[in-house]
């Protein structure tokens, strides 16, 4: 039997409904295709963070025994019709209005992958660990993403002995397509089931693989803002942060990551946000990002990845690489610390560079009771997303990376193009199911655009008797209203440039056709009724000299400890209202040069 347990049978059962509902009866019909979906999701849920899937299983459960009281039978047992019912009545009650979400999002998702046959290749096995399991380094560097990744080539180019660490697969960027299924369960973390909790829940996406989040993102580039630098050395008394004193560590991985411009012409996804943003007055930009092209007449060129750039580097230079390493715990043992890892494997070291991301860094560090200002600033960039029709097309399979984005209103909002595969609009447009339909006849008039606010604070904190690390973010009454002021101007933006109908990702919001209809956004977003999401994490470690708010000083070395650096995302004072890559890798190179000229 496919799914024997009456945990599978229900979560089958629930796919195949909503896919019915989303594709019809035909699509219900193909066993294949709806196996698929529920396997997929099955194997989400197994991946999800650990403290809550054993919550998912019996809100699955539970759901499937109380359709005996609505629909007078166990739900995996009725009729597609009692399924429908039983499903509606459940989307109404709080606790299991999420369980939906999930079994609704996973499938549709799945099911819209396959119609696109999105092509992937055969992932290789991972490499057989033969290094001893006890060993020694001069230096640890944990985490292989933009932070860890320029650490690890510097200081072995200067010829440091680094063992570098990393918990994810060592998969090249060619190995998934972009923006897949298969990208999501090979190289996110939790195969990108992941959120901060509170009033409202932020969905965010991390890397877990070699090269981190430089593997699944757009690899777009911006500088740190200059009033953000006279910021952070005003708040937090960093220091060695002026624009002058940053310029060179930018400029140098300007060269070293090949930022440029587009090549050939832009999406027209941009040139709508372009178009629409000059008919309103307002400034916008092409973002640059780390692309390699291959000359002039070269317009796709090559995304410049950590695994193409400084972790062949590292290895290069003489560094080891170690991948599927998770790093429990860190303890002092006299001068030198020792990296606990899972499955028993102890490293003795005399430093430790910390460069797990946001959320890792922080609960690694907390795990090896090193807690002062460590997971209690988190900070992201909260977004929220409006679907936009158009009359002429502005989508394609090729589009690709987007690249305009409106910065009129920042640090404070800040609007661009989202992933537009059809899969991800149909995920888009769950809190608009009357207009789904829309989306298989006229995708191509259709794109996904965000509006970002800076707002927010969360905490990082580890559950007892769990690995995954609990996230809580709270966004407060000013951080609703910076949200329904985003996605009323981004509104106002894209109806400016044509668009035909809008559908902002708010459960309960009507669609949107022109001007008027803006006066029906409230001036606060509801809490708990907007899907937001945001791929940007940092500052659970601030740095600076102000103890009583920073973790580490001006050069991430831990308050209170020798030889303990933080070195990625963590590090960031506050949220920079761009891009956040370019920020973590001038701190983190400008922090390895300031490192060695102390420890020459």
């Amino acid at each position: 039997m496919l799914f024997p347990t009456p945990f599978e049978k229900s979560a089958a059962a629930l796919c195949e409904s909503f896919i019915r509902e989303r594709y019809g009866a035909d699509a219900a019909e193909n066993s294949a295709a709806v196996a698929d979906a529920s396997r997929f999701a099955l194997a989400q849920h197994a991946r999800m963070p650990d403290y809550l899937r054993l919550p998912f299983f019996g809100a699955t459960l539970f759901f499937t025994y109380a359709a005996l009281l609505t629909s007078g039978g166990i739900f995996h047992r009725l009729d597609a019709i009692r399924r429908a019912k039983h499903i509606r009545i459940a989307k109404r009650i709080g606790p299991f209005r999420d369980l939906m979400r999930f079994y609704e999002g996973l499938s549709i998702f799945a099911y819209g992958e396959a119609l696109e046959r999105t092509e992937t290749k055969t992932l290789p096995k991972p490499s057989q660990d033969e290094s001893p399991q006890n060993t020694s380094a001069e230096i640890v560097v944990i985490g292989s993403g933009p932070g860890g990744a320029i650490t690890a080539a510097l200081l072995a180019e200067a010829g440091r002995g680094v063992l570098f660490l990393e918990a994810g697969p060592d998969l090249a960027i060619e190995d998934t397509a972009e923006f897949s299924r298969a990208e999501m369960e090979a190289k996110y973390r939790n195969g990108g089931i992941t959120a901060a909790f509170g009033k409202t829940k932020i969905s965010y996406v991390e890397g877990r693989c070699a090269g981190g989040g430089s593997e699944i993102n757009a690899g777009l580039y911006h500088r740190t803002p200059e009033t953000m630098l006279k910021r952070w050395r005003k708040e937090y008394a960093l220091d060695a942060a002026t624009p002058s004193e940053m310029l060179p560590f930018f400029e140098a991985n300007e060269r070293d990551l090949s930022v440029s411009a587009l090549h050939g012409a832009h999406p027209a996804a941009s040139l709508k946000m372009r178009d629409g943003a000059a008919k309103l007055g307002w400034s916008s930009m092409e973002v640059p990002r780390w692309f390699k092209f291959d000359g002039a007449n070269d317009t796709t060129g090559k995304k410049q990845s950590m695994t193409r750039t400084f972790i062949p580097r590292a290895i290069k230079a003489g560094a080891k690489f170690l991948t599927g390493i998770r790093v429990s715990r860190l303890t002092r043992n006299g001068t030198d610390w020792t990296v606990h890892c899972e499955r028993g494997r102890e490293i003795r070291c005399k430093t430790v560079f910390v460069c797990a991301g946001a959320i890792h860094t922080a609960a690694l560090l907390r795990r090896s009771g090193i807690t002062q200002n460590i997971g209690n600033s988190l900070r992201m960039h909260p977004t929220v997303k409006v679907v936009a029709r158009f009359p002429d097309l502005v989508n394609s399979r090729d589009m690709g990376v987007t690249v305009e984005q409106v910065k009129e209103f920042s640090p404070r909002l800040s609007f661009g193009v989202s992933v537009s595969r059809t899969p991800y609009i149909s995920l888009a447009m769950l809190d608009h199911p009357e207009r789904q339909k829309i989306v298989d006849e006229r995708w191509q008039n259709m794109a996904i655009y965000y509006a970002m606010i800076t707002g927010g604070n969360g905490t990082v904190r580890n559950v007892p008797g769990y690995s995954d690390p609990l996230v809580r973010y709270t966004l407060g009454d000013e951080d609703m209203s910076d949200l329904a002021e985003g996605a009323q101007k981004l509104s106002a933006l894209l109806l400016a440039s044509g668009a035909e109908e809008l559908y902002p990702t708010v459960a309960g919001f009507p669609a949107l056709c022109s001007s008027e209809d803006l006066r029906k956004l409230p001036d606060a977003l509801p809490q708990g009724r907007a899907s937001l999401m945001s791929v940007h994490l940092f500052s659970s470690c601030p740095i600076g000299e102000d103890k009583a708010k920073c973790a580490a000083d001006s050069f991430g070395k831990v308050h209170g400890f020798d030889n303990l650096y933080i070195n990625d995302g963590s590090l960031l004072c506050t949220a920079p209202g761009v891009n956040p890559q370019g920020s973590i890798m001038a701190f983190a190179r400008r922090n390895v040069a300031h490192f060695l000229q102390r420890n020459a």
